[in-house]
């Protein structure tokens, strides 16, 4: 349990339900599934279920629909637990609900799919949603945008592509985004190839003979790589080179570039991005758990069919928590997190009765399940050290940014669709003031560190020591300071965290046994990931020495397990106990601003990888062959007025707009 108040955080997914074909014989819903726990996921269709107090209901439902609030109302509280329930006087789920369930779930799974046909789950008007606007419209935006070449050519990804499409209209330019490119793979190479690769660049690159001579590049900087590439073909063999070549592109071409059609098609799509959000910019689809101040479900952005989890905060549960304070942290430090490794927030936007966080959908469960329900407790070394790994540079993102996570467990590590990690859950995390420390006694029993636990200052450690936790039990099958299920007061649990070493088991090889030891040593100052070197300290240890960090940051090496397609890792949603009414809290005006700090529309580095993830971006972004402008891009020309309607369409026409479109075409199954 955590020390601090209730956060707006996901609830934890810890079970997964799987689908057969629904055309196969449908057997086993007129009784309820067994309560006999299982050690992984079952078929819905065939009646099993995985229950018991460590794992959830194997078997769904949908969002909260009317059908399903009537037959929650004629059947009391409609959760099925075993005998436990029948001892309290629940009746047993109908045949309705079981069909509902799979119903609900089946219309997830194909939206997951992207909705069968060519359009992968866009609305039929998808285009008109995203249509350009005229450039004259993007005057205002064009005045007030940062021209910062970092910014536009290099972080931001619709920017970047941009810029090199610029760069592609001439040589000299051209040439400079090979070289860039050919460094970007040169990094990744694999150890036992890269002095080859590195070789064969600075052949092309680097000579003067070669059509690809990228002169900008000294020869006395080119003789110095040459002399380090045999010594050592480290992956910053090129940083002085690739600085270089920024630096030039930064300058003249940057300048360039602003005055021509490709930087105002950027304009158009950055137009596009700050369009207003609202909940039918979205489809919405069945609830996934609950956090502090609300549901969390799947949702679809219906112009461009990507998936997310939305994450409910309502008004009045945060007004009578006082939970202002935390919730705008959470949203702020999201929005500022860029990472492979953390959870994204890609919009925000308010409702009449909530504020929305619109999460990356991690469908793959947490560790916690992974650990305890799939088989024998604990994964094998191999496993649990790639964990690690993925983690430790998603720690190192956000001590980048100096955010402290402070609540690293199995719950908050989410695997994606193809088994990669994602950190979640950042109501705990805290920036860090340049040359300063900070005190707060949070966390969850069992992972805080000593100093934590003392209530003295720090800045990152304790996130080491709980990375420290959680391989330990990751390997062991059990937490170092805490057996599962057996009960033990806090106050012992955080005597053994201060004074007692933790066992190790012949599971531990002597490379985990030593990174462990080194991550869970009670003085801070003696911590691995502690002595100055943060993450790096960490990566350096023998375990990880066959990781290529450059790869896995990358996203290009492959997990070791990868999570069931066909799978809803996460509990029954008939088992996601409903929020009550808030009563004796009113919303007034002056809430409003806090609403407007939270509900602040699209990010922008999630929407334009969001363009480009979906295709959206390829088939929008076209130019004229000839390099003749287009009319949309025409500074001389005016919008075009909009088609008049006639007297039935004014009267009865649906106004379409970004996120708007007719329930007949765009709304989930109802059920």
């Amino acid at each position: 349990m955590k020390s601090s108040a209730a956060s707006p955080n996901v609830s934890n997914q810890e079970a997964a339900l799987h689908f057969r074909d629904p055309a196969l014989p449908y057997r086993g819903i007129e009784s309820p599934p067994s309560s006999t726990q299982t050690n992984g996921p079952t078929n819905l269709l065939t009646g099993g279920g995985a229950q018991g107090s460590g794992a959830a209901v194997n078997w769904q439902r949908g969002g909260r629909s009317g059908a399903e609030r009537r037959l929650r109302r004629r059947t009391g509280r409609a959760t099925f637990r075993g005998e436990r329930v029948r001892q309290r006087g629940f009746p047993p789920r109908s045949a309705d609900m079981e069909l509902e369930n799979i119903v609900a779930n089946t219309v997830l799974l194909k939206a997951r799919e992207g909705g069968g046909g060519n359009r992968k789950g866009k609305s039929k008007k998808w285009k008109q949603m995203l249509q350009f606007p005229h450039i004259s419209l993007c005057e205002e935006l064009r005045q007030t945008i940062e021209k910062d070449y970092s910014s536009l050519c290099e972080r931001q990804p619709i920017g970047r592509l941009l810029f090199r499409q610029f760069c592609e209209t001439r040589p000299e330019l051209r040439r400079c985004v090979k070289f860039l490119d050919a460094v970007a793979d040169f990094e990744v190479t694999p150890d036992e190839k890269r002095k080859e690769c590195g070789q064969e660049l600075m052949d092309r690159y680097f000579n003067p003979k070669s059509e690809d001579h990228v002169s900008e590049v000294e020869e006395a900087m080119a003789a110095r790589c040459a002399e380090r590439l045999q010594h050592d073909a480290c992956k910053e063999l090129f940083k002085d080179p690739t600085r270089l070549i920024h630096d030039f592109l930064s300058v003249a071409p940057f300048a360039d570039y602003l005055d021509s059609m490709f930087y105002n098609r950027f304009l158009q799509w950055k137009w596009l991005e700050r369009q207003p959000v609202t909940k039918r910019t979205f489809r919405q689809y069945r609830v996934l758990g609950k956090g502090g101040f609300g549901e969390v479900c799947a949702c679809q952005v219906r112009a461009t069919g990507k998936m997310y989890a939305c994450k409910k905060l309502e008004k009045k549960r945060i007004k009578k928590r006082k939970g202002e304070a935390m919730a705008l942290n959470e949203k702020q430090i999201l929005e500022k997190v860029n990472s492979r490794f953390v959870v994204s927030l890609a919009y925000a936007y308010e409702t009449k009765d909530a504020l929305c966080l619109v999460l990356t959908l991690m469908n793959g469960g947490d560790l916690k399940f992974h650990i305890y329900h799939m088989g024998e407790a604990g994964f094998d070394e191999t496993r649990a050290v790639f964990y690690a790994a993925e983690i430790c540079c998603g720690l190192e993102d956000l001590h980048r940014e100096r955010i402290v996570y402070r609540d690293l467990k199995p719950e908050n590590i989410l695997l994606d669709d193809q088994g990669h990690i994602r950190i979640s859950d950042l109501g705990l995390a805290v920036h860090v003031p340049e040359g300063e420390a900070i005190k707060g006694r949070v966390g969850t029993v069992g992972y805080m560190a000593p100093e934590v636990v003392q209530n003295e200052r720090y800045t990152f450690s304790p996130d080491w020591w709980a990375l420290g936790c959680l391989l330990y039990e990751m390997i062991e099958g059990q937490s170092p300071f805490q057996q599962r299920k057996k009960k033990i007061k806090r106050e012992e649990v955080e005597r053994l965290v201060k004074e007692v070493e933790e066992e190790y088991s012949s599971k531990f090889s002597e490379d985990a046994r030593s990174l462990c030891k080194m991550l869970l040593a009670k003085d801070p100052t003696e911590r691995l990931g502690c002595q100055g070197g943060g993450a790096s300290e960490v990566k350096a240890h023998p375990i990880f020495h066959s990781i290529n960090f450059k790869r896995l940051e990358a996203g290009m090496l492959e997990a070791p397990f990868i999570p069931d397609p066909q799978a809803i890792y996460c509990k029954d949603v008939l088992d996601i106990e409903q929020f009550s009414t808030v009563k004796g809290v009113e919303l007034e005006p002056k809430d409003e601003s806090f609403y407007s700090k939270v509900s602040t529309g699209s990010v922008s580095i999630p929407w334009q990888n969001e363009m480009i993830d979906t295709e959206c971006f390829l088939e929008l972004n076209v130019f004229h062959q000839d390099g003749v402008v287009p009319p949309d891009l025409d500074w001389r020309g005016q919008p075009s007025p909009p088609p008049k309607q006639g007297l039935l369409q004014r009267l009865f026409g649906r106004q379409e707009c970004c996120g708007n479109c007719s329930d007949s075409e765009e709304e989930p199954t109802r059920l």
